[in-house]
């Protein structure tokens, strides 16, 4: 076998991960697997496994539903539910990272080098101008979730951002909407188990910060990018 066809078959690989991780992703919210993801049941099952092995293994465990595209806010509700706003913050943030380490080095082993040798010069270009901005790039999309946690995490190893970008990226986006959540948690998970006017005031809510956030993040980058002297494009 040559070492073009090695490649290539390792760029099917991560062609393969990536939809498998996108059925993951419909089947946790539209298919029968969505029952399995009960707030009680897995509540007892982190408190279960912080109690038998420690803090590690719940981080463990979350780390690894993040990489099988369980949907990271369920988690993050879950394990702060599961360990309370403090404790819980720092499981969530160590799981994150913890995952995100995990699926970007998956992509990177699957996909970096296919897509350098085999993507041609355009590829190459936008993989490398989206890792000269991989901090403010991570940062925004952890701040506005536009993808699955694991799916964005693989492409991000696929392409030239640094594992080091990805972490702090993930860290500084996430930590601001977890901390709302820690406070909040309470509520929240009784607005999801009595719905009524709070529910919809909560949804509304969360759609307003997600837009602010958006928007935040999309300045901060711009202004990020004049101070470097790199005008965005479009």
């Amino acid at each position: 076998m040559t070492a073009a066809s090695g490649l290539r078959g390792r760029l099917w690989g991560l062609v393969l991960a990536l939809a498998v991780l996108l059925g993951l992703a419909a089947a946790w919210t539209w298919s029968p697997m969505r029952e399995w993801l009960d707030v009680d049941r897995i509540v007892h099952g982190l408190q279960a496994l912080g109690q038998a092995f420690g803090p590690v293994a719940a981080v463990a465990g979350l780390s690894l539903a993040l990489v099988l595209a369980v949907p990271l806010t369920f988690l993050t509700l879950v394990t702060l539910v599961a360990f309370g706003p403090w404790t819980g913050f720092l499981t969530c943030m160590a799981g994150a990272l913890l995952g995100a380490a995990a699926s970007h080095g998956l992509g990177a082993l699957l996909g970096r080098e296919a897509v350098q040798r085999l993507g041609g010069p355009r590829v190459n270009a936008v993989s490398q101008r989206l890792a000269d901005h991989g901090l403010l790039a991570v940062v925004a999309i952890r701040m506005v979730p536009v993808a699955p946690f694991a799916i964005i995490n693989m492409v991000a190893g696929a392409s030239h951002i640094s594992l080091r970008h990805m972490l702090l990226g993930t860290l500084i986006g996430m930590a601001p909407g977890t901390l709302v959540m820690a406070f909040f948690v309470d509520q929240i998970v009784a607005a999801l188990r009595n719905p009524g006017p709070l529910t919809y005031a909560l949804i509304a809510g969360t759609l307003l910060f997600i837009v602010c956030a958006g928007v935040a993040a999309r300045r901060w980058v711009r202004r990020v990018e004049a101070q470097r002297g790199v005008k965005e494009p479009g």
